[in-house]
């Protein structure tokens, strides 16, 4: 199975989440490939939109080979288990870390600006990205969120490798998927389209759902929106 690009996959997904529509959910996209998708699934679903960032941390030298990633709010997920299979010292992958760390907090006000982070407590929230490989930065982000106290987290990816599915399902409240992949390279494989998504396009997408909320809600700052539009 393919998607179009990351809209289509958006829309595919949105469709498999119409359930959780009635728990008024907050939707949280994981930039930069996931916010196009979550902006089809909040657009869908009626829901806020917002950003959650994580940063994968590469291996010294080899900043490709993942061995972990670190999230919003500080939480960390390492390999260990890779990490001394491939000789690295905790101390120099820690180094690295920090380095990503603080690339989180940069992006972190680059996409969220002036706007606060959402508040998790009680809250149903469908954590969306553009697909799961290995699915070291997605546990990150749920390690994250599980700190913020949410209702209930449900992971939503419109493809998956199978087996890390499985490892991911067991760290949040529901999962959902359009195609489950048995044999997964990369996730840019099942797609015709999966050109790079720009900070220009994640900060625009944001600043239309947060329009298109503020006219829902009839706040007087949406006439004041210039260009805002949510039907894309």
């Amino acid at each position: 199975m393919r998607f179009r690009n990351r809209k289509d996959a958006g829309q595919q997904l949105a469709a498999q989440l119409t359930k959780f529509r009635a728990e008024s959910p907050l939707v949280l996209g994981l930039p930069r490939g996931g916010i196009p998708v979550a902006y089809e699934v909040a657009r869908t679903l009626g829901a806020p939109l917002d950003v959650w960032v994580v940063r994968k941390v590469g291996a010294p030298g080899q900043p490709e080979l993942g061995l972990g990633a670190v999230a919003e709010g500080g939480a960390l997920f390492l390999d260990r288990g890779m990490l001394h299979s491939l000789g690295f010292s905790e101390t120099e992958v820690m180094q690295t870390a920090e380095r990503e760390a603080d690339e989180v907090t940069a992006r972190v006000a680059r996409f969220r600006g002036p706007h606060p982070p959402p508040d998790l407590e009680g809250r149903t929230v469908i954590l969306v990205d553009d697909g799961v490989a290995t699915g070291g930065t997605v546990r990150a982000a749920i390690r994250a969120l599980r700190e913020r106290k949410p209702g209930r987290i449900v992971l939503a990816v419109p493809v998956g490798a199978v087996e890390s599915l499985e490892v991911l399902r067991d760290e949040v409240d529901d999962l959902v998927t359009v195609h489950p992949a048995e044999f997964m390279m990369s996730v840019g494989e099942f797609y015709d389209d999966f050109n790079q998504t720009s900070d220009e396009e994640v900060q625009e997408l944001l600043a239309r759902a947060r329009g298109q909320r503020r006219r829902d809600e009839g706040s007087p700052e949406a006439a004041m929106d210039a260009g805002d539009t949510w039907w894309v």
